[in-house]
């Protein structure tokens, strides 16, 4: 599908400079662009391709001053970063717009299923599975009995979504994440065995939540595992069994969060962080990667570091001293002989 700068500068209340009719088919990094493509420029550091680039089209902002002669057609807007952004949104809703359900797939005659869905090859839809409109499950999906799921929600090939599970509007779930798999819960018997207890609760997303690829979220043992509204999980993420994360919290790769935490809203968690079970984190909290949380964190607003976590700025202050400590020991080592000799002498 093509498109002129008069097409996408009407889209974006732009200006062209340039040729108005010229057209593209692709988007690409400006350093990258080859003929056919659009680009963009919003960070001066880049400013130097923007006399070589091969680029067809290119969103720039009004107020860029041109040091050389260009080449491309320019769209002037207010912000090109968040322009470019708009087209990326509308090239990735272009290219997902799937509809209609392929064969062979499995629609069990109880599942309630809303208007144009998308039902890839070999997707499993349980009894009693609620489907609202413009979703869409890719091939391979799975989704068990009684699962709730709203409007424009969007299943990846492989997703597998358990029993009893509540998906809310607007939610995303990438390939291989796993929505409402047991909570990891044994009871530990005389003899030195584990005895399984049944997990018999569920796992609730809300609305605007998305799940990153091959992530993990454990139904409840009894209530339910809860991602409240605009949560973001990153690929590789473990929940445990009746977690509770608060609104627009936002976490990143490898993080594992242990049975019955509760974190509040807007926290941030870096890569590979570990939280214990059975604690809270308060709102706006920020979690410096591969720190681990080992106890209850009540001041909100705050930035934490290390494991187990501190004060972000104790934790370099920490690191600083560590770096110095070789030195130290020879400080401590000549200052040792010193004594030594002063010793012998008296």
């Amino acid at each position: 599908m093509q498109f002129t700068a008069q097409q996408i500068a009407l889209v974006l209340n732009g200006t062209v400079e340039g040729d108005p009719l010229v057209a593209v088919n692709r988007l690409a990094k400006i350093e990258e662009a080859g003929e056919g493509s659009l680009s963009f420029l919003a960070n001066p550091k880049y400013e130097q391709y923007l006399y070589s680039t091969n680029a067809s089209i290119v969103i720039v902002n009004n107020d860029l001053v041109l040091a050389n002669m260009v080449k491309a057609t320019l769209i002037r807007v207010e912000n090109a970063y968040s322009a470019f952004s708009v087209l990326l949104e509308q090239y990735n809703t272009i290219k997902l717009n799937k509809s209609g359900i392929e064969q062979p797939c499995y629609i069990d005659p109880s599942a309630q299923i809303g208007q144009n869905v998308y039902i890839g090859a070999f997707a499993y839809i349980g009894p009693g599975v609620k489907l609202g409109d413009n979703s869409k499950v890719y091939p391979n999906a799975y989704i068990g009995d009684n699962v709730s799921i709203g409007k424009n929600v969007t299943l990846f090939s492989g997703v597998k979504v358990y029993f009893d599970c509540v998906l809310g509007d607007n939610v995303i779930v990438h390939s291989g994440a796993i929505v409402g798999s047991d909570g990891f819960g044994f009871a530990p018997n005389a003899d030195g065995t584990y005895q399984k207890i049944a997990q018999i609760g569920n796992v609730i997303l809300e609305d605007n939540v998305e799940v990153g690829s091959n992530t993990t979220i454990d139904r409840a043992t009894m209530g339910s595992t809860i991602i409240r509204k605009g949560v973001k999980l990153d690929n590789l993420i473990q929940i445990a069994h009746n977690v509770e994360i608060g609104s627009n919290t936002v976490i990143a790769a490898q993080t594992g969060i242990s049975g019955s935490t509760k974190i509040g809203e807007q926290v941030i968690l870096g890569g590979q962080v570990g939280v214990v079970g059975h604690i809270n984190i308060a709102k706006g909290s920020q979690v410096q990667a591969q720190s681990g949380i080992s106890r209850t964190i009540v001041d909100e607003n705050k930035k934490w570091a290390g494991s187990p976590a501190v004060a972000y700025n104790n934790n370099m202050r920490s690191q600083v001293v560590i770096q110095r400590l070789p030195d130290l020991e020879k400080r401590i080592e000549e200052l040792e002989k010193i004594i030594a000799e002063l010793r012998k002498d008296s």
